[in-house]
C-alpha cells in the first residue's frame, strides 16, 4: 500500500516497522515531527528529554537491555550528545540502535549547518543517507541491521528538504503487537559495557574492525549502486544532492551513495574507472570527495559547486553551466538567474518577529529602556535581537546564555548584564550553568521567560508542561523549587504582561551583589488556553499623536494609520483586530493613554 508521506513521516513509520521499541529525543526543527509521528503508534514507548544527551543515552540503555531503539535530534543537538555518541561507538550494542541526525543546509533555523557525516568518521560510527520518503522508510531497516550486524551504532543523517518534502511510500505491513513473553533479558557483560580503561583498551580494536567490515560490505549494500548512463561525465552523490543532480544531469552516470561513510572504496574505484569526469556532488562539506582524492581518484567538487548553504536544483544548474558540465537550457533561465524578471509585485521585506501577544516582548521592552546587555540563547525570544526591540546582544547555543552573562559579569564591564533563557532551554542545558553562578557567587541576573511550552519547535512538552509526549499527566518541574534548590536565594516571579513590575523586579535585581534569578511566566500567546482570553484593543484616533512608541515594541498587531496626526503629518497607530489578542503591553506603554484598556472596552469593543 502506498501512502504520501514526508521524510520525517516515512522515518517513524519505518522505525515503526522494523521493531523498534524505545524512541527518545529533544524537539528541534527539522527534526521534531519524527518522534511526534511515532509516539501515537501502538506497542512503542518514545518521550521528549531535557536534551539530546539524555536522549541518546536513553536510547543506548534500551539497546544495551535488547530493544531496538533510535534517538532523534538535529545536528546541532548531536554536539550536545556527542560524549554519548562516542561510548556507544565503542561498546557497541546489544540490540540495533539509530541515531536520527537532521541537518539544515542553508541555516532555515540553526546557528549552523554542520555536516553531521563528519561526526560518522570522527567516532568510526556509519552514516546513511536517504534521498527520498521512500529510502528514509527502508534505510531504517538497513540501518538497524547494520547496527546488529557490526555492533555499531548507526546514524542516518537527513536533511530540511529530505525531512519535509512529500512522496509516495510504499509501507509494509502493520507491525503485530509484542508479546510479553518477548521481553528481553538482560545479558550481564561488563567486559563490553563497563568502559573502564581497560575495557576500553581492549574495545577500541573491537570497534576499528568493525568499521572495516562496514567498509568492506558498503561496496556490495543495496543502498551503494552504480546507475549507468553516458560515460563522458560520472557524478558521485548522496542524500537531497542526487535528486538535484539527477534532474541537471539526466543522462551522465551516477554512483549513488546511500551509505556515506565508511565510503565504498572498490565501489567508487570501479565508477571512475568507467568515466571520463568524476564530480562530486554533496551538500555541504566535501566528506565524499576528500574519499574520493584519499583513493587517488582524479574529481573535481567544490571547486564548482557551492560549499556554503543548501543546493537546489537551480544552483546545481548555474554552477555545472558555469564549469561547462551541461549546455544553456533557456527553459531554466527564467528560474535560475532572471527571478526579477517574473511580473510579481514588489515585496517589501518581512523579518521574523514574535507574534502578537508573545509575553516576552515586554521583558524586551523594558531591558531595552533600562539599557542592559542581554545575553541571549536559542528559542522563540531569539527574535529580541531584531528591530525594532534590539534588545539582545549575544546568541550561541542552547544554555549558553547564562554562562556568558557570568563571563561578561566577570570581565566587569560598565553596564550592568542579564541573561536571558525559555523554560524549556533552561531544562535542556541551563541548569548546571546557573549552578556555577551560585556555586561562583556571581552578580549576574538570569530571566527565565516562562512560556510553558518548547514553542519554537511546535508546542512540545517538556518536564514543567505536567505532560509526556505521549500524552500522559506527570508532575511539572517545581521551577522556583529547582532554582532555589541551586543556590540562588533571590528568586522572583513576576507577569510579563506587567510592565512596571518587570521592571522594577529588575531594577532590583541588578543592584543587587548577589545572583539572581525573574521568572517572568505567561503562557505563550498560541497557547489554546491563552487563546481562549483574546480580547483586542482598540486606539482612539482623537488622542493618538503618532508618536510611534507603540509600534518600537514591534507587534504585528500595531500597524499605521490612514489618519495623519495635524501637528506633525505622521500616520497615527491602528490596531488590527484579528491579530490583537489585548496583551495590554502597547496600552502601557503609550504616553498619551490613546489605547483603552480591555476593563474599558465594553462588549461590542467600543469605548465602555
Amino acid at each position: 500500500m502506498k501512502r504520501l508521506l514526508s521524510g520525517n513521516q516515512a522515518l517513524a513509520r519505518g522505525a515503526w516497522e522494523s521493531g523498534v521499541r524505545v524512541a527518545a529525543g529533544y524537539p528541534g526543527t527539522p527534526s521534531t515531527e519524527i518522534l511526534e509521528t511515532f509516539a501515537p503508534m501502538p506497542g512503542i514507548y518514545a518521550e521528549w528529554c531535557p536534551n539530546e544527551k539524555v536522549a541518546l543515552d536513553v536510547a543506548i540503555g534500551a539497546s544495551y537491555a535488547g530493544a531496538r531503539a533510535m534517538a532523534v535530534m538535529k545536528h546541532v543537538g548531536l554536539n550536545v550528545a556527542a560524549d554519548a555518541l562516542f561510548y556507544a561507538a565503542i561498546t557497541g550494542v546489544e540490540a540495533g540502535l539509530l541515531i536520527v541526525v537532521a541537518d539544515d543546509p542553508g541555516m532555515h533555523s540553526s546557528q549552523g549547518e554542520q555536516d553531521t557525516r563528519r561526526y560518522g568518521k570522527f567516532a568510526r560510527v556509519p552514516v546513511l543517507e536517504p534521498s527520498d520518503s521512500q529510502e528514509c522508510l527502508e534505510m531504517v531497516a538497513t540501518a538497524l541491521e547494520l547496527s546488529e550486524t557490526f555492533d555499531t551504532p548507526v546514524i542516518l543523517r537527513t536533511t530540511t528538504r529530505i525531512a519535509h518534502s512529500y512522496g509516495l511510500v510504499e509501507v509494509g505491513p502493520d507491525r503485530a503487537p509484542a508479546a510479553d513473553a518477548e521481553r528481553p533479558t538482560y545479558r550481564v557483560d561488563p567486559t563490553k559495557y563497563v568502559m573502564l580503561p581497560g575495557n576500553a583498551r581492549r574495545r577500541h580494536p573491537i570497534m576499528e574492525d568493525n568499521i572495516r567490515r562496514v567498509a568492506e560490505a558498503a561496496n556490495t549494500l543495496p543502498c551503494n549502486r552504480i546507475e549507468p548512463g553516458d560515460r563522458s561525465v560520472g557524478i558521485v552523490t548522496s542524500g537531497a544532492a542526487y535528486q538535484y543532480a539527477r534532474e541537471v544531469f539526466p543522462n551522465a552516470s551516477f554512483c549513488r551513495l546511500g551509505l556515506s561513510y565508511p565510503a565504498p572504496t572498490r565501489l567508487l574505484a570501479e565508477f571512475a574507472a568507467g568515466v571520463e569526469r568524476l564530480i562530486i556532488i554533496e551538500e555541504g562539506d566535501p566528506v565524499l570527495e576528500e574519499e574520493c582524492r584519499l583513493q587517488g581518484l582524479p574529481c573535481e567538487g567544490k571547486s564548482i559547486f557551492p560549499l556554503v548553504g543548501e543546493l537546489s536544483t537551480e544552483t546545481v544548474y548555474d554552477a555545472a553551466l558555469r564549469a561547462g558540465l551541461v549546455d544553456e537550457q533557456p527553459w531554466r533561465a527564467p528560474v535560475a538567474r532572471a527571478p526579477q524578471a517574473r511580473d510579481l509585485p514588489a515585496l517589501p521585506p518581512r523579518p521574523p518577529v514574535l507574534c502578537p501577544g508573545c509575553p516576552h516582548r515586554g521583558v524586551f521592552a523594558t531591558l531595552r529602556k533600562l539599557k542592559v546587555v542581554v545575553n541571549g540563547d536559542i528559542g522563540c525570544y531569539t527574535l529580541g535581537a531584531l528591530p525594532p526591540l534590539s534588545a539582545l546582544h549575544s546568541c550561541g547555543c542552547m544554555g549558553a546564555s547564562i554562562g556568558v552573562a557570568h563571563g561578561v559579569a566577570l570581565a566587569g564591564i560598565q553596564q550592568h548584564n542579564v541573561a536571558v533563557i525559555g523554560d524549556s532551554t533552561f531544562y535542556h542545558t541551563g541548569i548546571a550553568a546557573l549552578l556555577n553562578v551560585a556555586y561562583n557567587q556571581s552578580r549576574t541576573v538570569t530571566i527565565i521567560l516562562d512560556n510553558s511550552t518548547t514553542a519554537m519547535t511546535g508546542h512540545q512538552q517538556h518536564p514543567g508542561t505536567g505532560y509526556t509526549l505521549q500524552g500522559r499527566p506527570t508532575p511539572p518541574a517545581d521551577l522556583e523549587g529547582l532554582v532555589r534548590v541551586l543556590g540562588i536565594q533571590q528568586v522572583h516571579v513576576v507577569d510579563p504582561y506587567d510592565l512596571e513590575s518587570v521592571e522594577t523586579t529588575l531594577k532590583a535585581c541588578l543592584a543587587l551583589d548577589a545572583p539572581s534569578v525573574v521568572i517572568a511566566r505567561r503562557a505563550c500567546a498560541l497557547l489554546p488556553e491563552a487563546r481562549k482570553q483574546y480580547r483586542p484593543l482598540r486606539v482612539q484616533a482623537d488622542k493618538c499623536i503618532a508618536c510611534g512608541t507603540c509600534r518600537r515594541l514591534g507587534c504585528p498587531a500595531l500597524t499605521k494609520s490612514d489618519e495623519l496626526y495635524a501637528k506633525t503629518g505622521k500616520p497615527k497607530t491602528v490596531i488590527d483586530p484579528v491579530l490583537c489578542t489585548g496583551c495590554e503591553i502597547c496600552a502601557q506603554v503609550c504616553p498619551v493613554d490613546a489605547i483603552l484598556f480591555r476593563n474599558q472596552l465594553d462588549d461590542s469593543g467600543g469605548q465602555a
